[in-house]
C-alpha cells in the first residue's frame, strides 16, 4: 500500500480551512488559557480527520467524474494509486476514530457538531451538490459548523459580526471555486460535474459583486462594535487587501479552484495574512 497516496487522500493541505475552530478563542481574547486552548487544539485535529473522512467520501462518489478533470485525475482514487475498496475501508475506520474520540475527550456537544457536519457533507456528497445554489450553502454551512465548534469547546460565545464574515469568506470562496471549475473545464464541465451546467461566469460574478463587498461591511461592523478594542478598525486594510488581491489571483491565474495554493504559492498574500493575524493578536492581547 501506497502511504504516501493514502496521506494525500487525506488532503491534509485543505486542513488549513479547519483554523476557522481558533476563531471563537482568538478573537475572545482567551487563547493563552492553557486549558481551552487544549480542548480547542483536540477540537482542530478532530475536525481534521471528520473532513478528510467526506473527502474520501467524495472520492470515491466521483471516483468516474474525477477521470475527466485535468487535475483531479492525478488524486489518489482516480489514478489508481488507492484502490477504492482500501478508500472504503480507512473512511469507516476514521469515521469510528471521530465518533469515539470526541465522545471520550471532549463532550457530547462536539460530537453533536461533528455529527452535523458529517450529516450534511454526506447528503452533500449523494445529492446537495447537484442542486443549484446549495450546493455553495452548504459549503459555507461548513465553515459556520468549524466556528461553532470551537465556541462548544471552549465556551466562548462568538460575535454575530464574525460568524456573518465567516459566511460571506465561505460564500466567496465557494462561488470562485465554481466560477475557477468552469473557466478550467469549459465545454467538458457538465461531464465532470452536473451542478456546473447551472452556473456561467456572468451570474457568478453579479452574486460576487453583492458578496465581495459585504465581507468587507461585515468586517468593518465587527471592528466598530469590537469589545476587545476599538483599535481593531486598524486591521481593515489587510482584509480589503486581501479580497483584492485574491480576486487579482483569480482572474490572472484562475487559483479559485485550489484555494489552499494561495497559501503556498503568492508570497504577497500570505505575508497580508500573517500581518492581519500579528495585528490582531497585538491589538487584542496587549489591549491597544
Amino acid at each position: 500500500m501506497d502511504v504516501k497516496a493514502v496521506l494525500e487522500l487525506m488532503r491534509p493541505k485543505q486542513w488549513i480551512k479547519n483554523f476557522f475552530v481558533f476563531a471563537a478563542i482568538v478573537f475572545s481574547g482567551n487563547f493563552f488559557n492553557a486549558n481551552l486552548l487544549m480542548s480547542n487544539i483536540l477540537t482542530f485535529i478532530l475536525f481534521c480527520f471528520t473532513s478528510s473522512s467526506i473527502y474520501i467520501l467524495n472520492d470515491i462518489v466521483d471516483i468516474e467524474k474525477d477521470r475527466c478533470h485535468p487535475d483531479k485525475k492525478r488524486r489518489p482514487l482516480p489514478s489508481g494509486r488507492v484502490s477504492k475498496k482500501i478508500a472504503i475501508i480507512l473512511d469507516i475506520l476514521i469515521a469510528l476514530g471521530i465518533v469515539w474520540s470526541s465522545y471520550k475527550m471532549l463532550n457530547i456537544l462536539i460530537l453533536s457538531v461533528l455529527a452535523v457536519y458529517m450529516f450534511i457533507n454526506i447528503l452533500y456528497c449523494f445529492k446537495l451538490k447537484n442542486v443549484v445554489i446549495i450546493d455553495v450553502m452548504v459549503i459555507t454551512l461548513g465553515f459556520v459548523l468549524r466556528v461553532e465548534s470551537g465556541s462548544v469547546a471552549t465556551g466562548v460565545q462568538v460575535s454575530p459580526w464574525l460568524f456573518l464574515c465567516t459566511i460571506l469568506l465561505s460564500l466567496f470562496l465557494g462561488l470562485n471555486k465554481r466560477k475557477s471549475e468552469i473557466i478550467t473545464l469549459k465545454d467538458k464541465r457538465s461531464s465532470h460535474r452536473k451542478i456546473l451546467e447551472e452556473y456561467s461566469v456572468h451570474m457568478i460574478d453579479k452574486m460576487l459583486t453583492i458578496v465581495t463587498p459585504s465581507i468587507l461591511m461585515a468586517y468593518c461592523l465587527y471592528t466598530f462594535s469590537s469589545t476587545q478594542s476599538k483599535t481593531m478598525i486598524f486591521t481593515i486594510p489587510f482584509v480589503l487587501y486581501g479580497i483584492f488581491r485574491y480576486e487579482y489571483l483569480v482572474d490572472k491565474e484562475n487559483v479559485g479552484g485550489k484555494p489552499e495554493a494561495v497559501f503556498e504559492k503568492d508570497i504577497p498574500f500570505l505575508i497580508n495574512i500573517l500581518l492581519w493575524m500579528i495585528s490582531v493578536l497585538v491589538i487584542i492581547y496587549l489591549r491597544l
